[in-house]
């Protein structure tokens, strides 16, 4: 077996030379803490996951794409404990961090996916199952080189409109000018979504009331935040 290319980030999985996963059902390496269900590798998902299944509960799902270290995905999914929140992280390092705060509390409405954040939207969630998707300042990489990865794409949006029910959000937020008018130009122009009214800017109450960390790092640096919001609209459903 060889290392995948999670294990150069301390990652405890492994994969064949065929990609193939492994069972998780067999004790973890030691010293690695267990944080099933709160913590799931993206070879360990279902090929289409059943939400009613997955979360014990037919509450509305929403994605937090990029979710980090966890800021919105812990707040929101304790501010709203009828919806569950489920976050897809690419950096299994920081990924299993913002679990491990759902595994504190033993959120019932918390979870994060570790891998390529498009695996899961094109594999295993099924059309139009999501209500929101939030994808809160992606990485902008900086270098023109990188910017073939990106998460922002025509790909990206087809399935973020193929995840999303009928009146479902997209929420983007960026501190970077140059591709928030990229994500704008992405989103206005696609035929599923309708551009809605950016929610304003509010005070936070405390330092723990940002959407993300950073967003707290950016607003107390003095940085402007670049808000938008589409709305998915009822036409265009596809069952693939």
């Amino acid at each position: 077996m060889r290392a995948s290319r999670f294990a150069k980030r301390g990652v405890w999985t492994q994969v064949t030379q065929q990609e193939q996963p492994i069972d998780f059902k067999e004790p973890l390496p030691e010293g690695v803490q267990d944080l099933r269900p709160w913590f799931i590798a993206v070879y360990d998902l279902p090929e289409r996951i059943d939400w009613s299944t997955f979360w014990g509960n037919d509450n509305p799902v929403e994605l937090d794409v990029g979710c980090g270290r966890g800021l919105f995905l812990h707040n929101a999914s304790v501010q709203n404990p009828e919806t569950n929140y489920l976050g897809l992280e690419l950096d299994f390092k920081e990924g299993r961090r913002s679990a491990k705060r759902a595994w504190k509390r033993q959120a019932p409405n918390a979870r994060v996916v570790g891998g390529d954040a498009t695996t899961s939207l094109r594999k295993h969630i099924e059309p139009h199952s999501v209500d929101a998707v939030h994808v809160y300042f992606p990485d902008p990489w900086w270098r023109r080189k990188h910017r073939r990865r990106r998460i922002f794409t025509d790909e990206f949006v087809g399935l973020c409109s193929r995840v999303l029910k009928p009146g479902g959000m997209l929420h983007s937020w960026t501190d970077v000018p140059d591709y928030f008018d990229i994500i704008q130009a992405l989103m206005d122009h696609h035929d599923d979504f309708e551009t809605q009214p950016a929610p304003d800017e509010r005070p936070p109450e405390h330092d723990m009331d940002y959407q993300t960390s950073f967003e707290r790092k950016k607003r107390k640096e003095g940085f402007p935040i670049f808000r938008g919001l589409w709305k998915r609209i009822d036409g265009n459903l596809s069952e693939s």
